[in-house]
């Protein structure tokens, strides 16, 4: 299809706007292009593709008027209107965790498990941005070795919390620095000169949904039901892109010129020796490296990731699903 017409939902947050440049970088096949926000937004104009977009208010009936929606305005704007467009036709990619672990949803990384499309019903979900980035890592280990437990900590940029919380990041540092910082209303603690293990609520067992979410979400990517994992989320003051250290233990004992080649040849990631956040800002792939046997177990290795959070983890990985429901249909 060659004219696919598109609308994108939370147009003016980052994810969005990300989206639409991706949309032209990509020369997706839109005839049309429409954006939505909130009220509060309505009216206000995006550039896009050297002109501008008028932003308007998402309603049921705009569904029946577009082919595919791509969604990233949040869980409650999901649950009102991602079910109601798909029934109407409309393709959906979902970037909110509203349908993740829904059974007849697919959640999806094109690079690991796009046949988890066939038999979609026009609502794919996006997973979370820091479990994309360990999962393009982990899959070309986990078909080489099988994964069976992971051990994660995550070190995610403060735009992982929204333009607020890079706001929070550089305007605390500014008055760390001249002595007047002022107390944090995004984050946990202060996250200038520091770094804040919890991310999201936090639960009954001390961990945070945004920690359950790498367990769960991995699980029905890799199609691994039993998969053990334990994850530590952090903020660090870093502006864009997460990280992640993994350490991994498989069925089988682990060769490290396999499990290299594996990374080398996997589609999605990059090989680094020293992989930052700095080197991965705005690329499309995720960075791997520090790649290390652990020395009292042959059946596991350790390793570094990082990716653009806003980007492979959102945007791009969004974009690229898009792509592929409309090969498919």
């Amino acid at each position: 299809m060659s004219d696919i017409r598109v609308g994108v939902i939370g147009a003016t947050g980052a994810v969005g706007r990300e989206m639409l440049s991706l949309i032209q970088e990509r020369r997706f096949p839109a005839r049309e292009v429409r954006v939505f926000a909130s009220e509060r937004s309505a009216g206000m104009t995006i550039p896009f593709a050297g002109g501008d977009l008028i932003v308007e208010v998402p309603s049921e009936e705009v569904f029946g008027d577009l082919d595919l929606a791509l969604f990233s305005a949040g869980g409650r704007v999901s649950r009102a209107f991602a079910r109601a467009a798909s029934r109407a036709g409309c393709m959906v990619v979902d970037n909110s965790s509203a349908f993740r672990m829904e059974d007849d949803v697919p959640l999806v990384v094109p690079e690991i498990n796009a046949a988890a499309l066939d038999g979609h019903r026009n609502l794919v979900a996006n997973p979370n941005c820091t479990t994309i980035v360990n999962a393009l890592a982990v899959a070309p280990l986990h078909d080489a070795f099988r994964l069976r437990r992971m051990v994660v900590a995550s070190y995610q940029a403060a735009s992982g919390a929204g333009a607020a919380g890079l706001a929070e990041l550089m305007g605390g540092t500014r008055g760390h620095l001249e002595g007047d910082e002022s107390p944090p209303e995004v984050f946990a603690a202060p996250l200038p000169f520091n770094v804040v293990p919890q991310i999201g609520a936090v639960g009954e067992d001390g961990g945070t949904d945004e920690e359950a979410k790498m367990g769960t979400e991995t699980r029905k990517i890799l199609g691994v039901p039993d998969l053990e994992v334990v994850c530590t989320c952090v903020r660090v003051p870093v502006a864009r892109a997460h990280g992640v250290a993994s350490t991994l233990w498989f069925e089988r004992p682990v060769d490290m010129k396999r499990a290299r080649a594996a990374l080398d040849q996997a589609p999605g990631i990059r090989w680094h020796d020293l992989p930052t956040p700095r080197a991965a800002s705005a690329r499309d792939e995720v960075l791997v490296g520090r790649l290390r046997a652990v020395p009292f177990d042959e059946r596991a290795l350790t390793l570094f990731a990082v990716g653009d959070q806003v980007r492979k983890g959102a945007a791009l990985n969004a974009l690229q699903i898009a792509e592929r429901l409309i090969a498919d249909r």
